[in-house]
């Protein structure tokens, strides 16, 4: 079977991601000039930006970055990332997991809300929870889109070559929890998917 370019996926899933918030930069920027004002909605437009890119950029560092065990993510980045990441998103994160984590565990997590998020297009509440070793990542939204062939990925089940970037996390998240000797379990409904592990 052939394996996806998995590093060429990120970088064209990085780039995507960021093309619209850094588009909404150089926009803000244009009125800046245009309107010789200091103030105004220019400068909110160019704060939201570059506070949702960077919030971007803190995600994907932790989720497609290099993680071993050991390394521990301060609960309070996690919380700033996700928060600054759903500024004017029709998703809603709640992280219920207590302390610091292994930055393992929250890479994997990370993988999961990609997961998450591309079911939910519509909007939805995600919630991240853990208990001991087990984690459950769970999304209650009024309508999900599943595509069957990625979900297909997470138990093992599916194929990974005909994955565009967009898609990369369900690749990722199977092989980063086989590392550490554990599965995704999915359960979905009309309204509900969850993902324990």
């Amino acid at each position: 079977m052939d394996h996806p370019d998995l590093a060429a996926m990120i970088g064209s899933r990085i780039c995507h991601d960021l093309i619209s918030p850094i588009g909404a930069i150089g926009n803000g920027m244009e009125l800046l000039t245009m309107s010789g004002s200091q103030l105004g909605p220019e400068i909110a437009l160019i704060s939201e930006s570059v506070s949702n890119a960077n919030a971007r950029i803190r995600f994907f560092r932790i989720a497609f970055g290099s993680a071993k065990r050991g390394q521990t993510v301060a609960r309070s980045e996690i919380l700033s990332t996700l928060s600054d990441m759903t500024v004017g998103s029709r998703l809603s994160l709640r992280w219920k997991v207590a302390g610091d984590r292994d930055r393992v565990d929250v890479k994997c997590a990370f993988l999961a809300l990609q997961c998450m998020e591309s079911a939910l297009p519509y909007g939805g509440e995600v919630t991240v929870d853990a208990d001991g070793d087990g984690w459950t990542i769970a999304a209650d939204a009024a309508r999900t889109m599943i595509n069957p062939e990625c979900w297909a990925l997470l138990d093992g089940s599916g194929d990974a070559s005909a994955l565009v970037p967009a898609q990369v996390q369900f690749a990722l998240l199977p092989r980063e929890l086989a590392r550490d000797g554990r599965r995704a379990h999915v359960k979905r409904s009309e309204t509900r998917i969850s993902i324990s592990y």
